[in-house]
């Protein structure tokens, strides 16, 4: 998937996109996620170790959210179009912008739909048959720094590794952003998420529209 300087460009855009939102919403749930399921299912583990039952649901829920998006992004995928990047993250943006409006009107959805926002993202590279790029975590990327370093160390490429680093970068780095953004003013940095998608949508939109050298 990280095979051009366009895809990796949008990649990293996305990746610092789910990590500034997964920044907001580990400090508003105090210390679940909203993209990174492996810690909340490292949680719901511990939880029901310790009777936590409200942990457990919380857990749980956030995990089948976070599913659905998933499932939603693969239905928009699997329905065909030259443009599922551009709609999937039309999509996304409105996700992102309802959850602006859900915490702007005291309504407890907020975190429903950044949740659903963060599955469905995961699905911008996917292909047809259901391989795709995770975005929204990045264990899997640093596992490939450290296979794609031992095909550099042993002969191979020697700069593959290089892509997927950045990927992890750029979680770390927007995940800095996001707990910068959610200490000034609260769920409402879910705003600057939102406006980052819909412009990511419309490059993605105008790039495709390019008339090809």
């Amino acid at each position: 998937m990280l095979d051009s300087r366009r895809n990796i460009a949008l990649a990293c855009a996305l990746s610092m996109l789910a990590g500034y939102v997964d920044g907001i919403g580990f400090l508003h749930l105090g210390g679940l996620f909203v993209s990174f399921m492996s810690g909340n299912s490292t949680r719901l583990g511990v939880s029901l170790a310790e009777a936590q039952w409200w942990q457990v649901a919380s857990a749980l829920g956030l995990i089948a959210l976070f599913v659905a998006g998933a499932a939603a992004g693969s239905l928009v995928v699997l329905g065909g179009g030259a443009e599922r990047q551009p709609w999937l993250l039309l999509i996304e943006t409105g996700l992102l912008a309802g959850a602006g409006l859900c915490h702007a009107y005291g309504l407890n959805l907020a975190i429903a739909a950044i949740v659903l926002a963060m599955g469905l993202e995961n699905a911008v590279f996917q292909i047809d048959g259901g391989a795709g790029l995770g975005l929204t975590y990045v264990t899997g990327a640093l596992v490939k720094v450290g296979q794609f370093l031992a095909v550099s160390l042993t002969g191979g490429p020697r700069w593959n590794w290089a892509p997927n680093l950045l990927l992890w970068a750029a979680l770390v780095a927007g995940s800095a952003g996001g707990a910068l953004g959610y200490a000034r003013i609260n769920l409402a940095a879910i705003w600057l998420a939102a406006a980052a998608a819909l412009a990511l949508a419309a490059i993605v939109a105008a790039a495709m529209r390019r008339p090809r050298a």
